[in-house]
């Protein structure tokens, strides 16, 4: 069943003609990349307002040359002279809406900042550190996906249901550049992205291990660049060298985006390359016990996901997972230890035989 089911409809807000609106997100790959789906339905809805997008320089890399979004690039401040450094650059300038799809700290103290009659934020429940502050609207809370929240912005401002359509703003080169990678490898081509950001959602290096020994399919690992992802990367990588090409932390952001919209599936726990693979319509096994895949899964497409998270709520939290908080995580460090390589391998056989 799509979002839709539960969506109530909301009065439009009364801009100008050409609405000036300030987007503001930092962070993550991934959640930039969730993000975006809703900033093309915003551009869909309103097509002559002027998009401004404050993000770090990180994001910047992924989503340059995104069609009718102006980019202020900075990184998050960590002083009070990054501080006093936004304020004087931004005293001058007004938005007639402010989208405040940022919750913490750091960036809450941003929004005063800039100059809007109109500032939404997140629901009480969602709305972290007090950003409820700095805000005089919010978005309805829904026990739904991290999209289905940035979509709630959009539709908040323009009463109308939004839907999330990906178009990443990949060039030429960088398709150019996966296809070049990748034509020594038969098909079918499994990436594998075995590091998240954090430890807790890491699966075990040892079954990914057997992942790779029982497939006889080509590998492609991908990654980060840091000593132990890619220290990982070449452990695996050497389990069958003739068949696994190793790219972690060979890749730019558009160039990994150009990657994974080239496999055939992607095996990964829980971190940003899963929403890139999405926007890349690529399928994704998603591997999941410390968060639940329907808050932060692949987008509407978890069919492949291996979710053991109501096992791992029940044995590491001793409580019911139909009756746990939205946000609810298991921080346990054997959680992701409920996942077995069985479970993987069959859901490969699944993507893979559909993909015949």
């Amino acid at each position: 069943m799509g979002r839709y089911s539960n969506y109530r409809r909301i009065l439009p807000i009364s801009l100008p003609l050409k609405p000036r609106i300030a987007i503001v997100r930092f962070s993550a790959l991934g959640d930039v990349v969730m993000v975006s789906a809703a900033i093309n339905a915003l551009r869909r809805a309103l097509t002559d307002a002027e998009i401004t997008w404050f993000t770090s320089p990180l994001t910047y890399s992924l989503l340059h040359g995104m069609s009718g979004v102006r980019f202020v690039v900075i990184d998050k401040p960590r002083s009070f002279s990054d501080y006093r450094a936004f304020y004087r650059r931004f005293r001058e300038r007004d938005f007639d809406v402010v989208l405040a799809m940022q919750a913490n700290l750091r960036i809450n103290l941003l929004y005063p900042a800039l100059r809007a009659p109109i500032k939404i934020g997140f629901d009480r429940t969602r709305a972290r550190e007090g950003q409820w502050l700095f805000c005089d609207q919010r978005i309805p809370f829904h026990d739904d996906h991290l999209v289905d929240s940035f979509l709630s912005f959009v539709e908040q401002l323009t009463g109308q249901a939004a839907e999330a359509i990906w178009d990443l703003p990949i060039a030429e080169a960088d398709h150019a550049w996966a296809i070049d990678e990748l034509r020594h490898l038969a098909k079918p081509l499994i990436a594998i992205h075995p590091h998240a950001s954090k430890a807790e959602r890491n699966w075990l290096p040892e079954r990914y291990a057997e992942v790779i020994q029982k497939s006889s399919d080509s590998i492609v690992l991908t990654g980060g660049d840091s000593l132990a992802e890619r220290t990982l990367c070449q452990q695996l990588c050497a389990i069958a060298p003739d068949r696994t090409l190793d790219l972690c932390g060979k890749t730019s952001p558009k160039q990994l985006a150009a990657l994974l919209g080239k496999v055939d599936v992607l095996i990964a726990p829980d971190t940003g390359s899963v929403h890139i693979a999405r926007a890349m319509d690529t399928p994704v096994i998603g591997l999941y016990a410390v968060a639940s895949p329907k808050l932060t899964g692949p987008y509407q497409r978890t069919e492949y996901c291996v979710d053991r998270y109501p096992q791992a709520v029940r044995k590491y939290l001793g409580k019911d997972p139909e009756r746990l908080s939205w946000n609810t995580r298991v921080h346990h460090p054997d959680a992701m230890s409920l996942i077995e390589v069985d479970d993987v391998l069959q859901q490969l056989t699944r993507v893979l035989d559909g993909a015949q």
